[in-house]
């Protein structure tokens, strides 16, 4: 009997010791869980580790809790004791009494409910406010209402944070003069989720400005609704608003709506970024006399999607001009509904306006094209892999080096970059079973779930649960299997259920080599090297621990030592997967744009980073 079976046996008959001190803790049925269902292989630490702290009376206090559909009572002490990520409930204080002059540097997750209401003149800013930290949550409700010549500067707020989740509500409603000024705010995070409802509602000559807003941020959403609806002589600038960002989003709904002479200026806006999308849903919709202009807006991005719905739909005199707007240099799209219907007096111009777009119901009179393309320069719309390939170093901007490669570099002694493989999402715990099945996880449950979380509408955590439930809910690939597990116990049975019950769970070891170049060390190919099956869990945002494992046929996967290219000593140990039929994705998918090549044309192979692994068939 070797010595992995002997270890495997003692286990068996000896249980851990958080087992033998009680064993109705969830990390202790976990791993009941597993030496019933896995044949003969050793457990996971690193996966174990991920089971609910619960203790055995807290478990079945929860388990009671949400059997009777009461969890939301108890939401704070349920998401301290089980490692989850919720946002506070913000507490609503009336007072109104703060000093209109207020400097603050070093405060954090505070509630700022009223502050500078009614004030008169006066200055308060927020500099390098909330910095670094994982998850900030400040409220900022009916701050500067119905106030004066008051100024508000927000500079490097929020920069370097995770999970960034702040609300304006009714910021600035009713004020006469005075400014709102937001300079690198939210710089550098990863989830921004911004919300401004009724900023400037009704307010008369306020300005705003975003400057360097959401800069290199990485897969968030803002959301401007009513802004400045109703008011008068309102001025906007948003210049180099989210510039160099990943996938970030923008929605302004009745933004200006029933506006008087607003003039907004948006310059740079999306700038050099990857995916941008934003909506403008009845923008300016009823205005009198406004200027809206758009200048190198989405320039030097990659793809990207706009939609102008009901813009200026039925205003009097509004002036919009696009300088240069959407000059992408891979093509995204842009759709204008009912764009300028009704409108008065209106003067439309597009200077310079870039590929794709595509014009439902627009208005007749008033409108004009200079310099206009709405094909490439090869005379049709469709984006190839040899322009994706021709684009050189723009293109591969926004995929990291190392992140994607061929299985030609998984050999001893070859030296290639490693991206950034470290987990950048909040730390939670999985649920125990008793608890999860319990709780709802489907869109026709959003109801409820947004009860349960405290998501209130239009929040962060809304914004968290859509976006998890659409992913897990959408259909599989050609040839993907797929499961959204919210358990340990859950994993193993998707695992079981794909590759049998002789699988073994891999990750990789530490976070070591990450953004420098690496010395690829012995390799070992699994299941001999051979064209295997095998399921890849990747987390996905969400209050408990969530992953998406799936499995998709054609790949190998590869362990490997990493070395220090200049010692030659080893730094790490790592997991690679190779697909093998990439003919299903996209002719844009970061791979291609990496690599070069297209669809089908070779095989990508990526590391598995830190905190996701991948199950295949115990050697």
């Amino acid at each position: 009997m070797n010595i992995k079976m002997l270890q495997l046996k003692e286990d068996e008959v000896q249980p851990s010791a958080a087992a033998r001190e009680n064993p109705f803790t969830p990390k202790a049925f976990a791993i009941r869980y597993w030496n019933n269902k896995i044949y003969k292989v050793p457990r996971p630490e690193f996966l174990l580790r991920k089971a609910s702290p619960l203790s055995a009376s807290d478990l079945a206090r929860f388990t009671q809790l949400a059997s009777t559909n009461s969890l939301s009572n108890h939401l704070d002490s349920f998401c301290k004791l089980a490692n989850l990520l919720c946002f506070p409930d913000p507490t609503i204080s009336a007072s109104t009494k703060h000093s209109p002059d207020g400097k603050f540097s070093v405060y954090s997750d505070n509630n700022f409910t009223n502050y500078a209401t009614g004030a008169a003149g006066g200055l308060n800013s927020f500099k390098k406010y909330s910095g670094d930290e994982n998850e900030p949550l400040d409220t900022f409700r009916r701050y500067s209402r119905d106030s004066a010549g008051h100024n508000d500067d927000f500079t490097s707020y929020a920069s370097n944070g995770n999970v960034v989740s702040q609300t304006f509500n009714t910021y600035a409603a009713g004020a006469t003069g005075g400014s709102g000024r937001f300079t690198s705010y939210a710089d550098n995070v990863n989830v921004p989720g911004l919300k401004f409802t009724s900023y400037s509602d009704e307010a008369n000559g306020r300005d705003g400005s975003f400057a360097s807003y959401s800069h290199e941020a990485n897969s968030g959403d803002q959301g401007f609704s009513n802004y400045g609806k109703s008011g008068n002589g309102l001025s906007s600038d948003f210049n180099t608003y989210a510039d160099d960002s990943n996938v970030v989003g923008s929605t302004f709904s009745s933004y200006s709506q029933t506006g008087n002479s607003g003039n907004d200026n948006f310059t740079s806006y999306g700038f050099d970024g990857n995916v941008p999308e934003n909506k403008f849903n009845s923008y300016a919709d009823g205005g009198n006399a406004g200027v809206e202009s758009f200048s190198i807006y989405r320039d030097q991005s990659n793809v990207g999607d706009d939609t102008f719905k009901s813009y200026a739909k039925g205003s009097n005199i509004e002036k919009v001009k696009f300088s240069n707007y959407a000059e992408s240099f891979n093509q995204g799209t842009d759709n204008f509904t009912g764009y300028g219907d009704g409108a008065k007096g209106q003067q439309v111009g597009f200077t310079g306006y870039g590929q794709g777009s595509n014009f439902k119901s627009y208005a007749k009179k008033g409108v004009t094209f200079a310099d206009y393309r709405n094909t490439s320069s090869s005379g049709s719309n469709e984006v190839g892999a040899s322009q994706i390939a021709s684009k050189g170093k723009m293109v591969n901007k926004w995929v990291e080096p190392g992140k994607f490669f061929r299985e030609s570099m998984l050999k001893d002694g070859i030296v290639m970059p490693m991206p950034d493989v470290r987990d950048k999402m909040p730390t939670r715990s999985f649920l125990p079973r008793s608890i999860l099945s319990k709780i709802p996880f489907s869109s026709s449950k959003i109801t409820q779930l947004k009860d349960i979380f405290h998501a209130f509408d239009n929040s962060t955590m809304e914004g968290i649960l859509n976006a998890a439930l659409g992913e897990c809910e959408r259909a599989p690939a050609v040839g993907e299997t797929k499961k959204c597990v919210g358990s340990i116990e859950d994993m193993i049975d998707f695992a079981v259920s794909v590759l049998g019950q002789s699988v073994e769970a891999r990750t990789m070891e530490s976070v070591n080599g990450s953004k420098s170049d690496i010395l690829i060390g012995k390799v070992r190919g699994i299941n001999g090297g051979k064209v295997t099956k095998s399921v890849s869990c990747h987390q996905s945002l969400y209050p408990y621990l969530l992953y998406y494992c799936h499995s998709v046929p054609k790949v190998r996967v590869y362990e490997a030592d990493i070395l220090n290219p200049k010692t030659k000593a080893k730094i790490n140990h790592g997991v690679a997967i190779c697909h093998l039929d990439t003919s299903a994705w996209s002719p844009t998918h970061g791979a291609f744009l990496s690599l070069g090549s297209g669809p089908g044309k070779i095989e990508v192979c990526h590391w598995i980073f830190e905190n996701d692994l991948t199950w295949a068939k115990a050697d």
